[in-house]
Parts: structure tokens; C-alpha cells; sequence
């Protein structure tokens, strides 16, 4: 896929990132996240004290697999850094479109005050390498 399309690709719809992170004893995690996309970086929240956030707190490497399970299949795969931030303002902003995506624009202010809360996480993504493939089984 070119830059505009794998970008499309994890735009579509209300398509999960399936989120690897890594543990303290150096073993990948995986958990599902909901994100949208801000310029060249990948942003969703999650608690301080889940597993994610702790490992993300401790090591900031990461890796998100999108895909579409149906044929041909295509999926994208990004690797970066994260950076987290609990800036009130930021994170309500960026919790309202995240939830506004996947629940409806209706709902999206709701959701995001019940996610822009004390001890949650904003997550930054800085994208550093792109793998996306497309027509898998053409």
C-alpha cells in the first residue's frame, strides 16, 4: 500500500488496532485499542494501571496491527514510540474523536469525558516504520 493508502486503511470505520507492548521481563502483550490518527502519529488512551499502561510508562516501544479479516485480506502494521501525557484539555479533546469514532459522533462527548479522566492516559505514537500489505489472497 502507498503512505495514503495504508493511512485510509486504519482510518476505515470503526477497525480496532490490536496494541503489543512489552512487559517487564521482556514478553510482548496484546491488547485491542481503539485510535485515530493525528498527522503522522497514532493516538488512544488507556488506564494507568492496566497492563499496557504500565508496560508503556516503563518502555515507550510498541507495535499496532489493523487488519480486515475478510479476503483478500490486507493488513498494516505500524511500529513506534509512545509518549504519554494526562494533560486534562489534551486528553478530553482527543478522548471525544476517539470515542466519536467508534460510538457515533452522538455519543462521542459522553464517552470521551467517561475516558478524559484522573488516571487515565493519553497516548502518543510517534510512527517509525510501516508495513501494509493489501490483496493477500488474490
Amino acid at each position: 500500500m502507498t503512505e495514503d493508502q495504508w493511512r485510509g486503511f486504519i482510518s476505515e470505520g470503526t477497525r480496532t488496532g490490536k496494541l503489543s507492548t512489552v512487559r517487564a521481563d521482556g514478553s510482548p502483550h496484546v491488547a485491542p485499542v481503539w485510535f485515530v490518527l493525528d498527522g503522522d502519529d497514532l493516538i488512544f488512551t488507556t488506564g494507568e494501571d492496566t497492563v499496557k499502561g504500565r508496560n508503556l510508562a516503563r518502555d515507550g516501544r510498541v507495535c499496532i496491527c489493523v487488519d480486515d479479516e475478510r479476503p483478500p485480506f490486507a493488513f498494516v502494521v505500524v511500529r513506534g514510540r509512545a509518549e504519554l501525557s494526562t494533560d486534562p484539555d489534551t486528553m478530553l479533546h482527543w478522548a471525544t474523536r476517539i470515542a466519536a469514532r467508534y460510538m457515533g459522533e452522538e455519543a462521542g462527548e459522553e464517552f470521551g469525558a467517561r475516558n478524559a479522566v484522573p488516571g487515565e492516559l493519553l497516548v502518543r505514537v510517534r510512527v517509525g516504520k510501516v508495513v501494509a500489505l493489501s490483496g493477500l489472497a488474490e
